[in-house]
């Protein structure tokens, strides 16, 4: 569970990275954001971070779950903010990459 709040977190701080139209140029090739792909970003983005910290309440529950929560932004940010500037790309191909297999090991968990 806690690779896939830290998935969910990494893939919600590229959401709300590329709804900015500096790091949406890098990306994208273009600065302006259509309306709507930008309300789009910004929604996808703040709705995993916060399955992100569902998830790490109910793996380590609510007080040690926050602080957990906490860790993984900071785990999540860090390779965000070193990807982006020179490889912005692939950091956002890596914020889908982690999803599927973080998904297989929430189920075999179980």
């Amino acid at each position: 569970m806690t690779a896939l709040s830290l998935a969910l977190a990494y893939a919600g701080f590229t959401g709300l990275c590329l709804a900015m139209e500096r790091h949406h140029e890098q990306v994208f090739g273009t600065r302006r954001i259509p309306s709507p792909r930008g309300h789009l970003l910004r929604g996808a983005g703040w709705l995993l971070l916060a399955l992100s910290l569902a998830l790490a309440v109910r793996e380590a529950g609510p007080a040690l779950g926050i602080v957990l929560w906490a860790g993984l932004l900071t785990a999540a940010a860090l390779p965000l903010a070193l990807l982006l500037p020179y490889a912005p790309r692939a950091a956002a191909a890596v914020a889908l990459s982690p999803l599927p297999v973080a998904l297989l090991l929430a189920l075999q968990a179980r």
